[in-house]
């Protein structure tokens, strides 16, 4: 379903925390929620080592015996940026033969990158996206790559219906581009924005 979004500015070093009620509630289920509100934002507003480290001092804080009547879920992530070097953007018009510039332009950037072992996979992943984007989506139409902890291909467009995978039958001439992309991809996804969405595939590890 729809849901709203919300963008934020975040300094590069931001902890961002998600957590469920059940960590505010204490082990009894009946804490006092806003001063265990006030206790997380202490511990993280003054972390100590590394992210697990801070995960063990706010249970520690918040549920020391560690057995909650309610669940209690929390999921820390540091924010970084990367630098230009890392990151490939190309705007592409809404044209079927665009397909061709775009494997051209991924195949050249892995090459610029050292990764010409990934090549195949990646040029293909930007392929089915693109192609998709061309026959189903609107303009403008994006295509991005990132090289972070795994290499990751993006392609953005102004359509905010979101593609489904489905199994091809023998003689169907089209519908194996997700498949595909779930074959080869370590995972994959879909993003929307204010302006539409991103389908973005994480290709392999680096």
């Amino acid at each position: 379903m729809p849901f709203e979004t919300t963008d934020v500015d975040l300094p590069e070093g931001s902890i961002l925390a998600l957590y469920t009620n059940g960590l505010l509630r204490g082990e009894t289920g009946r804490g006092d929620i806003d001063s265990s509100l006030l206790s997380l934002q202490h511990a993280l507003a003054h972390p100590h080592g590394g992210l697990e480290q801070t995960c063990e001092t706010v249970l520690d804080t918040l549920l020391p015996g560690r057995a909650p009547q309610d669940d209690a879920v929390l999921l820390l992530a540091r924010t970084h940026a990367l630098g230009p070097d890392r990151v490939a953007t190309w705007d592409l018009p809404l044209d079927p033969a665009v397909v061709g510039r775009a494997r051209s332009l991924t195949t050249d950037r892995l090459a610029a990158w050292g990764l010409d072992d990934l090549a195949f996979t990646a040029e293909l992943v930007a392929s089915e996206l693109v192609t998709n984007a061309v026959r189903y989506a609107q303009a403008p139409l994006q295509l991005r790559l990132i090289r972070a902890a795994a290499l990751i291909c993006e392609v953005s467009d102004a359509s905010s219906t979101s593609p489904h995978m489905r199994q091809a039958a023998d003689t169907d001439e089209t519908g194996r581009g997700l498949f595909m992309i779930a074959q080869l991809a370590k995972r994959w996804g879909t993003r929307y924005t204010l302006n539409g969405k991103t389908i973005w595939a994480e290709c392999v590890p680096l």
